[in-house]
C-alpha cells in the first residue's frame, strides 16, 4: 500500500474501458493514478497526457512508436508495474490472459475484464454478489456488462427471497459506437449460436446458485444492450414489492416510459444532460412502467450501457483486493458517492437511490 495518497494504480490498456476507469480511479480520495500503459500512438494515446496523466508503452518497440509519434513516455509497462500496488488490465479480449504471468511474475495484484474467462483468475466480481470472496487475493475478473446487469437485477430478487429461476432475451448492440465505421453488422440481426448463450453460465461464475438461462442476438445499432427478462418467483407478488426489491441496489434505475424515457437513445440524452463523463450510465435502467407481476411470475426490461457499467465494479475490485476496505457496502457507497452513481431523479418518481 502506498503512503502518498492512497492505492497507487496502474492502467494497461487505454481504449473504451481503460480511459473510463482512469476517469473514475482520479475521483477516488484513496486512490492515485499511477500511469498509463498503451501501445496506440494515434489520436487516443494523445488524450493521455493532455488529461494530466502519465504515459507508458507496453514495450520497447512501442516506445519508440510512440515517440516517433511526439508523444512524452516516462518508460515502459515493467516500469509502471514498478510504481504501482495493482494494475488494472483494460487490454482487448484475450490479450490480458497473456499479460497475466507478467503480473504474477513481478507479484502485483491485478484485475481482467469479462473479454477473459473465469479460469484466468478463479474469481469473477460484481460488488453486489462476490465483494467478500475478493478480500486480499491476488487478482480478479470484473465480469462483462451484460453479466453485471443480470447478477445486479437477480442478486436483488434474491436478497429478497423472491428468486426462483431466471430467463432472459439480450438484445446485444453490434460494436463500440466510436469504431463502428470498422465492422459491425448492417441489416440483420445474427442470433448467439448457442443456448444458452455464453452470459448466463457467466453469472453464475459469481454466483453457482443462480438458475439463470440467457439467449441473444446481435442487432445493428452500437448504443447499449436490451434486455427481457422473465422470473419465476418464489412466491406470488405485487409490483411493489418487486420495486422495492430493485431499490434495495444502488446501481439499479426505475426509469419510467411514461416521463420521456422510452428508448435506450433518450436515455442516454438523459445522462449527458447529467454531465456524466462520456454519457455513462453506471446503473441499468429498469423500465418501472412496464415491469408487469402475474401471480408468481415477473416480466421486466432494462438497458445495459457496455462502456459504463463495469466502471463502478472495477473501483470497488481494487478496493476488495488491496484489502482497504473490508465491507463491501462500504466501498460500494464511497465508489457510487465519486461517481454520482444513484442519482437519476425527476421530481419523485425516477428514483435509483437504494440501500448498498
Amino acid at each position: 500500500m502506498a503512503e502518498h495518497g492512497g492505492t497507487r494504480v496502474a492502467i494497461n490498456g487505454y481504449g473504451v474501458i481503460g480511459k473510463r476507469v482512469a476517469d473514475a480511479v482520479v475521483k477516488q480520495d484513496d486512490m492515485v493514478l499511477s500511469g498509463v500503459a498503451d501501445i496506440a500512438s494515434d489520436w487516443r494515446a494523445h488524450m493521455v497526457p493532455r488529461k494530466g496523466f502519465v504515459l507508458y508503452a507496453a514495450s520497447d518497440e512501442h516506445m519508440l512508436l510512440m515517440q516517433d509519434a511526439g508523444l512524452e513516455i516516462a518508460g515502459v509497462l515493467d516500469d509502471l508495474i514498478e510504481q504501482s500496488d495493482i494494475v488494472v488490465d483494460c487490454t482487448p479480449k484475450r490479450i490480458a490472459a497473456r499479460n497475466v504471468e507478467l503480473y504474477r511474475q513481478r507479484g502485483i495484484k491485478f484485475v481482467v475484464h469479462g473479454g477473459e474467462k473465469h479460469e484466468v483468475t478463479g474469481h469473477s466480481f460484481v460488488a453486489e454478489a462476490s465483494y467478500d470472496g475478493a478480500l486480499d487475493r491476488d487478482c480478479t475478473r470484473v465480469v462483462s456488462c451484460n453479466t453485471t446487469s443480470i447478477v445486479r437485477t437477480l442478486t436483488a430478487l434474491k436478497r429478497a427471497g423472491l428468486l426462483q429461476k431466471a430467463r432472459g432475451t439480450l438484445l446485444r448492440r453490434a460494436t463500440d459506437p466510436w469504431e463502428s465505421h470498422l465492422g459491425g453488422i448492417m441489416n440483420t440481426l445474427v442470433p448467439e449460436a448457442k443456448i444458452p448463450s455464453h452470459q448466463g453460465p457467466d453469472a453464475q461464475s459469481v454466483d453457482p446458485d443462480l438458475d439463470v438461462v440467457t439467449m441473444a442476438v446481435k442487432v445493428p445499432q452500437t448504443l447499449a444492450h436490451l434486455h427481457y427478462w422473465t422470473v419465476q418467483l418464489t412466491r406470488a407478488a405485487d409490483k411493489q414489492e418487486i420495486l422495492s426489491a430493485l431499490k434495495s441496489s444502488s446501481r439499479i434505475a426505475l426509469v419510467r416510459a411514461g416521463d420521456g424515457l422510452n428508448a435506450i437513445n433518450v436515455i442516454k440524452e438523459m445522462m449527458a444532460d447529467l454531465s456524466r463523463p462520456h454519457d455513462s450510465l453506471y446503473e441499468v435502467a429498469v423500465w418501472e412502467d412496464m415491469l408487469k407481476v402475474q401471480g408468481d411470475e415477473l416480466f421486466y426490461a432494462y438497458m445495459v450501457d457496455k462502456q459504463a457499467i463495469v466502471i463502478p465494479e472495477t473501483i470497488d475490485a481494487i478496493r476488495a483486493l488491496t484489502g482497504t476496505i473490508k465491507d463491501g457496502s462500504a466501498s460500494i457507497a464511497k465508489t457510487n458517492a465519486a461517481l454520482d452513481v444513484g442519482l437519476i431523479n425527476i421530481g419523485d418518481r425516477l428514483v435509483a437511490q437504494g440501500n448498498s
